[in-house]
């Protein structure tokens, strides 16, 4: 005779479902990843930056879907997030592991998340434009802790004790991966296609596990790109996802960022060739630093050889030539000066660099002027005898 006991002890052993081991962490990672959507699609790129305009549909599923499983305010989250980028590698930074420390941010991002979230400043500038509605002030927002209380009930009904668990890893989804690894490991450890403003890296070129958001560097340097991919190599799939909602009629991408074209046949720099270089700097830079690159390597040879330099000398300076002259300190800069007195090639590499990251800097400039200055800098690039100077020169001067 199955007792009232019995019951209740094979409901809390399977739940409703009765579901396998498997098929929880199959529901497990399939949440968590709507979870991580909901997070780079409405509130990063939506919201945040208004890279794309979501219909009704989605954005309200996936509102609910951040009350059921995160708790978090929109009008916080977008907040906080424009004020880091504002303040970015600052005391202001709400979350930089550069002025609070990798091991802070890492394993107490979401400490941090909240403080910042208390601070009545932060929301007043940097909160307009999100939800306004009935739906945001009566539940959202005023019960932001009863969603994921909700949530817990229905892990609990579906699983029975093991759905603790499964709500447990929801919970800290979010706090691990866009609180810790993002806004930490994403601004200490990586890789670099473009010499953005502030230390922001890509973990990993292929961003599927937090939705695209490992391409941390490009989104920096393109911050209202509703695509963070930028080489061939890398993969965003909450770009996808959003190139699916559009077929759908239920997105609208805004911007993305600049893709460089080229005219090979152009002898001289124009109107044309201005406004594409300014508009893809960021592209002209990091080809920039390709050059540096081999630059150095053709110099090598003479820095070893001749000027007999200290292989953690050269493995230095390699390192600091690569990075943007604007971020050095003093000793920094002192030991390219101290390379430069062994390699003239190396300085004025160095020296062209500064000059033409000023032509897009020169706001109070007329684009005729603008012109003539980039046309002086290839014509003198292409007299320096350096060839990876000249050879970039070529490649400038036919952007389209």
């Amino acid at each position: 005779m199955i007792t009232f006991f019995d019951t209740v002890l094979d409901f809390l052993s399977n739940g409703l479902v009765r579901a396998t081991g498997w098929q929880v962490v199959a529901f497990t990672l399939i949440a968590t990843h709507i979870t991580i959507a909901a997070v780079t699609i409405y509130l990063h790129r939506c919201q945040a930056h208004r890279a794309l305009d979501l219909h009704a549909i989605p954005s309200h599923f996936f509102r609910f879907w951040l009350w059921l499983t995160t708790g978090m305010v929109t009008k916080q989250w977008a907040a906080i997030h424009r004020k880091h980028h504002a303040k970015c590698e600052t005391e202001e930074d709400p979350h930089s592991p550069v002025t609070r420390g990798i091991k802070k941010v890492l394993l107490e991002g979401a400490e941090l998340y909240r403080a910042e979230s208390k601070n009545a400043e932060t929301m007043e500038k940097y909160g307009h434009g999100t939800p306004d509605d009935w739906i945001e002030n009566n539940l959202y927002s005023k019960y932001s802790w009863q969603g994921v209380a909700l949530m817990l009930i229905v892990d609990v009904l579906l699983f029975g004790v093991i759905g603790l668990s499964v709500w447990a890893v929801q919970m800290l989804w979010i706090p691990i991966t866009a609180a810790g690894i993002i806004n930490g490991i994403g601004h200490y450890w990586g890789y670099r296609n473009y010499e953005c403003s502030d230390a922001a890296t890509n973990v990993f070129p292929w961003g599927i596990i937090i939705g695209g958001e490992e391409l941390h560097n490009n989104h920096h340097t393109f911050g209202t790109s509703a695509k963070l991919s930028s080489k061939w190599y890398e993969f965003d799939i909450g770009w996808m996802y959003i190139r699916i909602l559009e077929t759908f009629k239920l997105a609208k991408v805004k911007k993305i960022a600049p893709a460089p074209k080229f005219d090979r046949e152009k002898l001289v720099a124009d109107f044309e060739t201005l406004q594409s270089v300014i508009a893809n700097r960021y592209d002209v830079m990091a080809k920039y630093a390709q050059s540096l690159k081999r630059a150095w390597r053709d110099e090598l040879g003479t820095l070893v050889d001749k000027a007999k330099l200290e292989s953690g000398f050269l493995k230095r300076s390699k390192k600091l030539l690569q990075r943007e002259p604007s971020k050095l300190a003093a000793p920094q800069q002192q030991v390219l000066t101290e390379l430069f007195a062994h390699s003239k090639a190396l300085q004025t590499m160095h020296e062209m660099r500064l000059e033409l990251a000023a032509i897009w800097e020169r706001s109070h400039s007329s684009r005729e002027q603008l012109l003539q200055q980039l046309q002086d800098w290839c014509a003198r690039a292409e007299a320096s005898g350096i060839k990876a100077l000249q050879d970039f020169s070529l490649r400038l001067r036919s952007y389209s």
